[in-house]
């Protein structure tokens, strides 16, 4: 029953029978008045908004503490003077611990919160830095249960710290939901995620060389996450054992994951995505260290099968001085839903990685319609001629292509690249292309001269190419 529902039930049972009576708000049941206080304050962007309620009488007051659950009552703690004060003011109430890095003496404060019994309230844990000269009482503080933690993220100043040993957070979190470390070296994590089972989102950035976690380890922890939306893998280093096991039997299946990130070698993901299926994936992040040969059948295998990705119809291609990235998106909205990025700062390094990762088993290219190729990094690194062979290895799986776009610092290359295309090759590369969009240099509705060959050959093979401006 919705609370305009509960309001008509209960005016109609009011003593108030007479319309010049007046009706006020104490006339309303408790529980219509949490289903006001909820609406109330879900709908504020304020947080903290039951603070409010709770002053006006004794009844609302004892109305708001009598539903702490529905009304999702919490107590935001930041540091700035110690945890017992703020209890004293308030009933014992759920803590979301938000240090405020500004705040002077806030970390003695917080050392002292979570090795009391205080940490029995605390819900929500969010430390952005943790100084290396706090790291040893953080870790001891932490080795206890948390009986009542549903949000976890912390990062660590740097990833040098003696890791986080097995029995951090008493070895079990069973109601955590999300769990975000960045620069913490854990190897004993796949331990504590088997107690994880209601978990959502979980971050493992920028992982140390110390904190390595093998694919199998990390499968069989996450196989029991049926709630599991979000995974973050990001590697700090490239490490990879020389010796890698045979692909599993089976697969388990994450039937909730809807968006991956790895950052790291193409071994350890070719390995991870072996042993896994995720029929609701919507959204893949890939970034590989530079590698001379990438062999990736499994990453193509998961990629044919993700029904998502079947309806993308746009790409584009990024480089820069530091890497090259391919962006595939989807629908309508166009929202990014495949990325292979690879750190490199040679150009031809970059088109002949990014080709290779293309090249083969990688259908949902052959039908993309629009492609994007830009590149703002400085024009020094380009070395007229040098990039022909890799250009048009990278365009070769887009064949359902019509519309090319270029940005003036990439244009001349790439068309260059096309004109090497001659007689009965002209359609070799892109053959259903019918427009290509240039950044406007040139004078509007002028062919530049470096592409006039490419287009003169396309017409007269009958499949003719128009040249279109930008800006």
């Amino acid at each position: 029953m919705g609370v305009p529902s509960q309001l008509e039930a209960s005016l109609e049972t009011s003593p108030c029978e007479h319309r010049q009576d007046r009706v006020t708000i104490n006339t309303l049941p408790d529980d219509v008045l949490v289903e006001i206080f909820h609406f109330y304050a879900n709908q504020s962007i304020l947080t903290n908004e039951w603070h409010t309620l709770v002053h006006v009488c004794q009844r609302w007051r004892h109305v708001v503490f009598a539903s702490p659950r529905r009304l999702n009552l919490r107590l935001e703690y930041t540091g700035e003077r110690p945890m017992s004060e703020m209890l004293d003011v308030w009933p014992v109430l759920p803590v979301e611990m938000n240090h405020a890095l500004e705040l002077s003496n806030s970390w003695e404060n917080v050392a002292v919160a979570l090795e009391s019994e205080h940490r029995h309230h605390i819900c929500q844990i969010n430390l952005p830095r943790i100084p290396i000269s706090h790291w040893e009482r953080f870790t001891a503080a932490m080795q206890k249960p948390f009986p009542e933690l549903t949000y976890l993220r912390f990062r660590v100043e740097d990833n040098t710290v003696a890791s986080l040993p097995d029995s951090f957070l008493g070895g079990s979190a069973p109601l955590l939901r999300e769990l975000r470390l960045a620069n913490c070296p854990f190897p004993g994590i796949p331990k504590l995620l088997l107690s994880t089972n209601q978990l959502v989102v979980l971050s493992l950035f920028n992982i140390p060389y110390s904190g390595y976690i093998s694919p199998q380890d990390l499968v069989t922890a996450l196989s029991a996450m049926s709630r599991l939306e979000t995974l973050h893998l990001q590697f700090q280093v490239p490490r990879y054992p020389a010796t890698r096991p045979p692909p599993p039997l089976t697969r388990s299946v994450l039937p909730a994951l809807t968006e991956l990130t790895f950052c790291g070698v193409h071994e350890y993901l070719e390995d991870f995505v072996a042993q896994i299926e995720v029929p609701l994936l919507t959204t893949l992040y890939v970034a590989f260290f530079m590698d001379i040969d990438f062999v990736i059948p499994q990453l193509h295998r998961l990629i044919k099968k993700t029904e998502s990705f079947k309806t993308c119809d746009r790409a584009t291609v990024y480089t820069s001085d530091r890497a090259i990235r391919l962006t595939v998106y989807r629908g309508t909205n166009q929202l990014p839903a495949l990325t292979l990025e690879i750190s490199c700062r040679e150009l031809d390094r970059q088109l002949a990685s990014l080709a290779k990762v293309c090249s083969s088993s990688l259908p949902l290219l052959s039908a993309l319609v629009q492609l994007d190729i830009t590149d703002y990094a400085p024009q020094s690194r380009w070395k007229d001629g040098m990039e022909t062979t890799q250009w048009l290895a990278l365009l070769a799986p887009f064949i359902a292509v019509k519309d090319l776009r270029l940005t003036h610092q990439v244009g001349p290359h790439v068309c260059q690249a096309l004109e090497d295309l001659a007689g009965e090759r002209v359609t070799e590369v892109l053959p259903t292309l019918q427009n290509i969009f240039l950044e406007r240099l040139e004078p509007l509705g002028s062919v530049p001269e470096y592409i006039e060959r490419f287009v003169a050959a396309r017409k007269l093979s009958d499949h003719p190419v128009a040249v279109h401006h930008w800006e």
